[in-house]
């Protein structure tokens, strides 16, 4: 293969490369997984704020429910001791009262523990809503997530080949045009050289200034000039 056939191939096998390299990192599916993990982190938020809103008010109404139990079990114990006890009257008048009391007591702890259950129950909801819209969000995601590593796999494989390929061909080209080609490629990445199309260096797409452009049409076979702006190989 003639040195230039050689260039033209090298270049095209490393644009295909770059190619693959984009499309393994611009897959449609890491875009609607993007879309997904954003609407998934707004969910969470809205689960944290109901969560961090209900915490209190499930801790009073825990701390209501405990408070009238413990409340309930001093009543208890007291009906037990007057309807067996053989005190005197005032004894006996001093546990009727605090009987009372301890009822007044229990009473008001049931209020408090109806209000609190009251206000709990339609921030639970609102968090088993959350959690629900959530739901079909944190499937997809794990499908999506499949997806993605399995075409990146597929990919990966692609480019590994591509590569293996690119290099037998750099291998192929005579040690100076590779020089000229990979100083150009570390300058400008992508590609090393470029074809000219309608006047323009189709790898920076600038166009040649008319002097250039005359020079480029003049180069004997075999001979390649740089573009002036971006430094590649101009391939004839």
């Amino acid at each position: 293969m003639e040195p230039i056939d050689t260039l033209r191939a090298l270049n095209e096998a490393d644009r295909w490369i770059e190619r693959v390299i984009a499309q393994r990192e611009h897959l449609p599916e890491l875009e609607e997984l993007a879309t997904v993990e954003g609407e998934l982190r707004s969910l969470l938020s809205a689960l944290q704020e109901a969560q961090s809103t209900a915490e209190p008010v499930r801790a009073g109404y825990r701390s209501s429910q405990e408070t009238a139990q413990k409340h309930l079990t001093r009543a208890s114990d007291l009906e037990k001791a007057l309807a067996s006890s053989t005190g005197s009257a005032r004894e006996l008048g001093a546990m009727q009262h605090e009987l009372e009391q301890v009822r007044e007591r229990i009473a008001t702890a049931e209020d408090e523990e109806l209000n609190f259950l009251l206000e709990l129950e339609p921030l639970d909801e609102t968090i088993a809503s959350i959690k629900a819209r959530a739901q079909p969000g944190v499937t997809r995601r794990a499908e999506l997530q499949v997806s993605v590593a399995q075409l990146r796999a597929t990919l990966d494989e692609e480019i590994a080949a591509l590569r293996e390929s690119r290099a037998e061909l750099a291998h192929s080209l005579d040690a100076s045009w590779r020089q000229r080609y990979d100083a150009a490629l570390a300058r400008v990445g992508t590609s090393g050289a470029a074809n000219v199309d309608a006047g323009h260096c189709d790898g920076c797409r600038i166009a040649l200034s008319p002097l250039d452009f005359d020079r480029f049409r003049r180069l004997e076979p075999g001979v390649v000039m740089d573009c002036p702006e971006c430094g590649r190989l101009l391939l004839p």
